[in-house]
């Protein structure tokens, strides 16, 4: 487990780099839209003038047979709304970043070190470890266009950049830092 550990560690940092690649760059502007100032600033005002506090908000919302129509009718938003401005390379969540990118590498290992033994080759865990990160990066993301028919290039980004972090979390895990088993060799063929 201890080596398990450590690469956790190292495939935190390889998550923290592809993470910061795919949204600290100019890549970043891939996947979301951007307003002028006068329009940023309006929408900013009309925000704090009308949503009450940090969460996360469907406008109009299903909750009452008005908004229902006014649903119906569009436009929609969904707005994940913050009172509190923040700066936007924040070094808390850097920090909690890291340290998220680490549990996660590190449940990722705990999962290995359960097949180890039973997937014992580099090629097989490898298959293993990026068809888990597909899976769950899929179920993660791409279910938002699907129900709630939001824009479907922003939601793939962010499936392709956790995709590539888990497995190279994974991967890094897999080819690295876990046990080496070793195989038996296999038995000599019979002359009956």
């Amino acid at each position: 487990m201890g080596r398990v550990i450590i690469g956790a560690a190292v495939a935190a940092v390889a998550m923290f780099i592809i993470g910061f690649i795919f949204f600290a760059t100019p890549l970043s502007r891939l996947h979301v839209g951007s307003l002028d100032n006068a329009r940023a600033a309006a929408v900013q005002q009309a925000l704090a003038a009308n949503v009450p506090r940090t969460g996360t908000y469907h406008v109009p919302s299903a909750d009452t047979p008005e908004q229902t129509v006014m649903y119906g009718q569009g436009p929609i938003a969904t707005i994940h709304y913050n009172t509190d401005g923040f700066p936007t390379a924040d070094p808390g969540a850097m920090l909690g970043g890291l340290v998220f990118d680490f549990i996660v590498a590190l449940l990722i290992g705990a999962a290995l070190i359960g097949v180890d033994r039973r997937v014992p080759d580099f090629a097989s865990r490898a298959r293993l470890v990026a068809i888990f990160a597909v899976a769950m990066s899929a179920y993660t993301h791409l279910g938002e266009p699907i129900w709630y028919h939001h824009d479907w290039s922003h939601f793939i980004y962010l499936f392709v950049a956790d995709a590539v972090a888990l497995a190279a979390g994974g991967l890094i895990i897999a080819r690295w830092f876990l046990p080496r088993v070793k195989t038996a060799p296999a038995d000599a063929p019979s002359d009956v």
